[in-house]
């Protein structure tokens, strides 16, 4: 039996454990009532997935620092496993390349967190101060796939070809004697003519192969063959060339052996193995080496920079090439043609090296460049001048940078405003003042405000000032002459930029009711005529113009306008009407209104269709004409009308009303007056019910008349679980509606006519209540923390 001292020192044991298993609970609680996600790698299309893996390869980050990067925005080691294989197999379908490092993946689109977390890492890992990677000057000759180098094989053969092992050689004799051999250099050197030893041609031209085998054939019976006057020639061709193999080794991209074609070039075999290696190869030091000797040293830079193709020799069996390491590398970048990464050979200077970028660009500023150079602990900044550049010696891992000129003149002034040239001028002896430079902007215009011009002056400290003065007096001589400074700015103001734009308006009967600007000397005929005359509708002997009060008189006018009536018939003469002023003319902001007729108005018409005798449009007789007398006019319904479903819109809406009652009493509120575009349709008697929303099986039925409300739910298969039965209501044809009434726990529902549609809403959606699976889920986590539980109280 527990003691109160026994109980209170149980019950201090227990409680972290007790208020362990409470968070434990909530916890579980809250994770099983929300719906768990699908993992954020399922939601990855495949697009997504090589996307990110692009974006990751191009940040130059290892496997472990991006899978760092992911996990600590809480990506999981089994999202990290997922994309490792999504990645796997898109690899298979795609052209991704297959020694590229596998990488993980994170979210169907890179978070803002994450992006900015790797691109962290990357700027860690790379050159802070570089905002743009510069490329390797000559690194994209051998990236592009229109430039192989490929020797062209369908023109003739050099006779400076070299024969060799497995060459074909084609023997055509013609004339006096015939014969057609097609040799094949054997791999001892030699071909064989049928009937003579043996003749070795390895190591030899084609004009000494051909020289050497002719001489042969002259000896084997084809006596005075090619002579003059033998009457027997002899062609001696190449039918088909050999293969060599060649090996590049050093700092080349792919290195290894290569096929290529004998008479394939240095540059063809660069390509095939992929160019020297952008970040280790040399350009500029590419040996071609032959019998353990160097026959020659390529500068890539002489072909492109001068299309020099003396070093791209043809290759022999054999040959190798040697790519060195680069020794001198530098950055040139800013205001020059061709920004990049040069390698530099000892001997060159600044000035070759600005030739390799193809020199300065238009807007450089030449004065000067600056170098940011590395020291044995440190960086330090060189200006170097425009005298220092031909003799200055590049190191490596310099960085040049050319800057841009100012955007500023040295001797610029600037007019603008009422004269006729404004621009800019230059600051130059004979225009110093102000009076020079409106005499070369061509004087002022006739609408300039000379009683005020001013000057914005740029002062010693970049600050600007105002300078103004009246400009109309310095013109005359009656001021002195202002001189002008370096960035001055004279502006001379237009009459019209100190007021309000005049403008005049008419509204009204007219063709082309408009705001024009106004001009002086209009009359109101005027502005009629200009605003496309009068509607037909118009009253041209109403018309009123609304003027502004200008002047300002003492104490507070009652009236806001001034207001004139004119008379003015169809050949726009005027008839001012009494206490108006003859000539009248119009000043700016009139706004003149032209009157319609009060009995004038257009046609409306009202649209007729269905069970009508003479349906179609309608216009409307009169402001009083209402239902009942446009189907009088119509010729009346139809026998097989159904009246009760007859419908009017009206603006698109349907007008809800029962034309059985306003047949029956044309007098009832029913029998409404009719508008523009109404439409009035009576259909056909609809032999249709339909059944909607919360019932088992929504349909059409067939209307039964002795079938009420609920029949009808019973053919749709009864209410749903979630309907809400007392809400239900029935939508007649004519667009009236009709709802189901409750009076104590009884409920009265609506009829059911012909093309009637019942409708049942649904309860809304409880979306705090829990599902089977999430009270399964929390009912086992109850018996955990029970179990857990009875186990503490019985240690």
């Amino acid at each position: 039996m527990l003691t109160t001292d026994k109980l209170s020192r149980f019950t201090h044991r227990i409680r972290p454990v007790y208020i362990g298993l409470v968070l434990l609970l909530l916890t579980g609680m809250q994770q099983t009532i929300a719906q768990a996600p699908r993992s954020r790698v399922d939601q990855l299309s495949d697009e997504d997935v090589q996307n990110f893996y692009r974006r990751a390869q191009a940040s130059g980050l290892t496997e472990a620092q991006i899978e760092q990067a992911a996990m600590s925005q809480g990506y999981t080691l089994d999202d990290i496993a997922k994309m490792r294989k999504r990645i796997n197999q898109i690899r298979t379908l795609t052209s991704l390349p297959q020694n590229q490092t596998q990488i993980m993946g994170v979210g169907r689109t890179l978070p803002d967190d994450l992006s900015r977390r790797l691109d962290s890492l990357a700027l860690t890992e790379t050159d802070k101060d570089t905002s743009k990677k510069l490329k390797v000057f000559g690194a994209s000759l051998f990236e592009n796939v229109n430039l192989s180098f490929e020797p062209n094989l369908r023109i003739a053969t050099p006779r400076s070809y070299i024969v060799g092992p497995d060459d074909e050689i084609r023997i055509d004799i013609a004339g006096a004697s015939t014969g057609d051999f097609n040799l094949k250099v054997s791999p001892e050197g030699t071909v064989k003519v049928p009937n003579l030893p043996p003749i070795f041609v390895a190591g030899l031209t084609i004009d000494q192969a051909e020289q050497r085998i002719i001489a042969r054939l002259r000896q084997g019976g084809y006596q005075g063959l090619g002579q003059a006057g033998s009457g027997t020639t002899a062609n001696i061709t190449l039918s088909n060339i050999r293969s060599i193999r060649v090996t590049l080794v050093g700092e080349v991209v792919r290195p290894g052996t290569y096929t290529i074609s004998s008479l394939g070039t240095a540059f063809n075999a660069l390509y095939l193995a992929g160019g020297p290696n952008p970040e280790t190869g040399s350009f500029r030091k590419i040996n071609i080496i032959r019998g353990n000797r160097v026959i020659r040293t390529i500068d890539l830079y002489d072909f492109i920079l001068r299309a020099d193709q003396r070093d791209n020799i043809i290759l022999r069996d054999q040959d190798v090439i040697r790519v060195a390491d680069y020794q001198t590398r530098v950055e040139l970048t800013g205001q020059v043609r061709r920004p990049a990464i040069f390698e530099t050979l000892p001997g060159e200077t600044l000035k070759t090296l600005l030739s390799f970028a193809g020199g300065f660009a238009d807007d450089a500023y030449r004065a000067s460049i600056t170098l940011r150079r590395n020291t044995a602990r440190e960086r330090r900044i060189v200006t170097i001048t425009e005298e220092q550049i031909a003799n200055f010696v590049p190191q490596g891992g310099d960085k040049y940078f050319v800057g841009k000129i100012l955007e500023r003149y040295e001797n610029r002034v600037q007019i603008a405003g009422a004269v006729m040239r404004p621009g800019d001028y230059a600051l130059e002896p004979g225009l110093e003042t102000v009076k020079q430079l409106v005499s070369r902007a061509e004087g002022l215009r006739k609408d300039a405000f000379t009683n005020r011009a001013t000057i914005i002056r740029e002062r010693a400290d970049m600050d600007r000032e105002n300078l103004s003065f009246d400009l109309g007096k310095l013109l005359r001589g009656e001021i002195a002459d202002i001189p002008l400074q370096q960035q001055d700015s004279l502006t001379v103001l237009s009459i019209q930029d100190l007021r309000e734009p005049y403008y005049v308006t008419i509204e009204g009967a007219i063709n082309k009711p408009d705001t024009i600007d106004f001009v002086n000397n209009m009359s109101v005929a005027d502005l009629i005529a200009q605003a496309g005359g009068f509607q037909e509708g118009a009253k041209p002997s109403l018309i009123e113009v609304a003027r502004r009060i200008r002047q300002d008189s003492a104490g507070i006018r009652t009236t806001m306008l001034e207001i004139y009536r004119f008379s003015v018939d169809r050949n726009l003469q005027i008839a001012p009407m009494e206490g108006n002023t003859p000539g009248f003319q119009l000043q700016p902001f009139d706004i003149v209104y032209v009157r319609t007729s009060a009995n004038y108005e257009a046609q409306k018409q009202i649209n007729v269709a269905g069970e009508i005798m003479h349906p179609g449009n309608y216009s409307i007789f009169s402001r009083e004409e209402r239902i009942s007398d446009i189907i009088k006019r119509a010729g009346g319904l139809r026998p097989e009308a159904y009246i009760a479903g007859s419908q009017l819109k009206r603006k698109g809406q349907i007008i809800g009303n029962d034309l059985r009652n306003i047949l029956d009493d044309p007098g009832s509120e029913e029998n409404l007056l009719l508008q523009d575009g109404d439409t009035l349709f009576i259909p056909r008697r609809s032999e249709i019910v339909t059944i909607q929303g919360a019932v088992l099986n929504p349909s059409s039925v067939s209307f039964k008349s002795e079938y009420k409300f609920g029949d009808y739910i019973s053919e749709a298969g009864g209410f749903t679980d979630n309907a809400r039965k007392s809400k239900a209501y029935v939508v007649y044809s004519n667009g009236k509606k009709d709802r189901t009434h409750k009076f104590l726990f009884f409920n009265s529902r609506p009829e059911v006519e012909p093309g009637s549609t019942v409708v049942v809403p649904f309860k809304p959606l409880d979306t705090n209540r829990l599902t089977s699976g999430e009270r399964i889920g929390i009912f086992s986590l109850l018996a955990t923390v029970s179990i857990a539980l009875i186990n503490v109280l019985l240690r």
